[in-house]
């Protein structure tokens, strides 16, 4: 598989739009095919331009995720599916793997650390995946999941360095650019890659005018510096509301995002809630802060004020998943 990097030199990636096309005739039969949204009211407060929402907060499992997920389960031939599916993830990989599981009918070991979202674990619960606990560093998470590994000969389903994650995700491009031809930037969140690098490869492939831009918290900004210094930054802490942005980039997905996202947007937390207030209160959608920040970051002045993006005039924004952590707010209402 092979693209054109930002040298122009050729480029091979872990994906491409092949891939993503077989990817989606694979799970079309089993995946919504998420709604487009709009807004006037949103569209007069990003300065006159057409938003269109992809509303990937429908999607099965409540995310994006469920896409790659899917793909990689039916992607097993049945002496690897036999065996089931393991990962480490603190929230929607976890539950789109179990939930891509649970429909073939194979086991989902899903190594959860033990400081994940109620509404996540309860997810993979529901979908009948099988939870070990970890503690709350990726080391243990690691760890954890190279036991389970050990034990059942489980196939590991990385949540985004994994090819067919990747694929997985790009099918949001192939509806997005049926639904809105006219789209002429991509806004969807970034934090370990798969969802961003899908999403590129087959934006750029299908129409290679188009800008990609990666929305990112500013507590969990290593993709802005990884692209400012060319190579793959981690931090030593994250902080950030957005729990599903902490994740690194990976070897699969960084040089996808080093030459095919034109610019990662980095905003305040601030910036997320409020992005999630408007998605609630003006288009009646439930959007977790992962997925309200490429709204965030399409209203941030560090978009509106850059010169480099006046000439965005319609503008897809990835609402990536809808499993808000509600407990707070029923409690607070308690007698």
């Amino acid at each position: 598989m092979s693209g054109t990097g930002a040298e122009g030199s050729k480029q091979e990636y872990a994906a491409d739009i092949s891939s993503i096309r077989e990817a989606y005739a694979r799970i079309k039969p089993f995946v919504h095919r998420t709604p487009v949204v709009t807004s006037g009211t949103l569209d007069g407060l990003s300065g006159g331009r057409n938003l269109y929402f992809k509303c990937e907060c429908f999607q099965k499992g409540g995310a994006f995720k469920f896409r790659g997920a899917c793909n990689a389960v039916l992607s097993l031939d049945d002496t690897q599916a036999a065996r089931g599916v393991v990962t480490h993830s603190s929230g929607n990989h976890a539950a789109a793997l179990a939930l891509a599981a649970k429909l073939r009918g194979i086991p989902a070991y899903i190594v959860i650390p033990k400081n994940a979202p109620t509404c996540k674990v309860n997810n993979v619960i529901r979908y009948g995946g099988e939870i070990v606990w970890s503690e709350v560093t990726l080391q243990s998470r690691e760890s954890i999941a190279d036991k389970v590994l050990a034990e059942t000969g489980a196939v590991l389903i990385h949540p985004y360095n994994d090819r067919r994650i990747m694929s997985g995700q790009g099918t949001i491009t192939l509806e997005l650019l049926e639904q809105v031809s006219q789209i002429d930037t991509i806004v969807a969140p970034i934090s370990g890659g798969g969802l961003i690098s899908g999403i590129a490869l087959a934006a750029k492939a299908i129409k290679p005018e188009i800008r990609i831009l990666a929305a990112e918290p500013r507590g969990a900004n290593d993709a802005a510096q990884s692209k400012a210094v060319g190579g793959i930054v981690t931090l030593s802490e994250t902080n950030t509301i957005a729990d599903g942005l902490r994740a690194f980039l990976g070897e699969c997905t960084w040089p996808v995002v080093r030459d095919l996202v034109d610019d990662v947007i980095v905003v305040d937390d601030q910036e997320i809630v409020e992005a999630m207030r408007l998605c609630y209160e003006i288009l009646k959608v439930a959007v977790e802060p992962s997925g309200a920040i490429g709204l965030a970051a399409v209203l941030s002045e560090s978009f509106q004020n850059n010169p480099a993006w006046k000439d965005c005039k319609h503008i897809g924004i990835v609402l990536s998943g809808g499993n808000v952590e509600l407990g707070m707010v029923w409690n607070s209402y308690k007698i």
